[in-house]
């Protein structure tokens, strides 16, 4: 009987957790398509989006051009949809340099005694510390600027946080049987890195990687926005952004309002993603 009226307790709960999972799932499937549609529609819109027809300069949405067209006659909506792709190929590099360098400094903190420890701490300290774009643009101009100056910044910076959920990770790891008995019987860090320590902390950095997209894609159009950027001859976000500003005035709404609606949806959709990741791979959250 008092099993009974447990499960019948439990069960209110137990439904909307279950729906609330599916809810995520199904926002992780739909933002993963959406991200998987971005290069297949860059490629098949082909030269549109490059090819000028001043023609139809500054033309309002219709159904020839569904975002309309800008000061150059691009169509917008081909010239949005090549900017996404440069943003997710520059946000795909910074990303995976930033999970790299967060894992090495994380690794170097609990496997290499206190002093590294305090070094690593003090570098994820000073480094969150500091203004994030001004450190970007700080990188940005010293290198001067382009794809390449954009995605070394953005690595630079955006491992600090992510790196102190791998230490909290990998001490965890190392109090484990497995890590303590093989440290017993003499095999290296090394050896206990790559076999058990790696393998037990990759969720999280998968995780770690996906959220940290939609940070690195802002960053990206902030940077190429105000000028540090990317090319402004080059299909971006950003570009198209700061290009708007200037007929805004002029009654020309489409020219920001379908690019910045773009960016959010890749944006929401990354965090769908990540969302959806999390609870398939982090046993604690598939308990709850």
């Amino acid at each position: 009987m008092a099993e009974l009226e447990q499960q019948q307790t439990l069960a209110p709960l137990v439904l909307p957790r279950m729906g609330n999972r599916i809810w995520t799932l199904a926002a992780a499937l739909f933002g993963f398509m959406l991200i998987l549609l971005i290069p297949v529609l860059a490629v098949l819109t082909g030269p549109a989006g490059v090819a000028t027809d001043f023609a139809a300069r500054l033309s309002p949405p219709d159904w020839a051009h569904w975002f309309g067209t800008d000061q150059m006659g691009h169509d917008l909506m081909a010239r949005t949809i090549k900017g996404l792709r440069t943003s997710l190929w520059v946000g795909l590099l910074a990303s995976c340099c930033s999970v790299v360098i967060a894992t090495a400094l994380a690794l170097a903190a609990t496997t290499g005694g206190r002093w590294a420890d305090a070094v690593v701490s003090l570098l994820v300290d000073a480094t969150i510390g500091l203004p994030h774009l001004v450190l970007l643009i700080l990188i940005c101009f010293a290198l001067g600027g382009g794809p390449v100056a954009v995605t070394i910044a953005v690595a630079l910076t955006h491992w600090p946080r992510l790196t102190r959920i791998l230490r909290a990770e990998i001490l965890q790891v190392r109090q484990a049987d497995y890590v303590v008995s093989a440290r017993h019987f003499g095999k290296s860090w090394g050896e206990i890195t790559f076999g058990h320590i790696l393998p037990q902390i990759l969720p999280q950095m998968l995780v770690g990687l996906v959220l940290m997209f939609p940070h690195a894609i802002l960053h990206e159009a902030s940077l190429t926005f105000l000028g540090f950027g990317l090319d402004p001859t080059r299909p971006a976000i950003g570009v198209m952004l700061s290009d708007s500003m200037r007929y805004l005035t002029a009654g020309k709404w489409w020219l920001g309002l379908f690019p910045g609606l773009c960016l959010l949806l890749l944006v929401l959709s990354f965090d769908a993603v990540g969302n959806g990741m999390r609870l398939v791979l982090d046993p604690r959250t598939a308990q709850t």
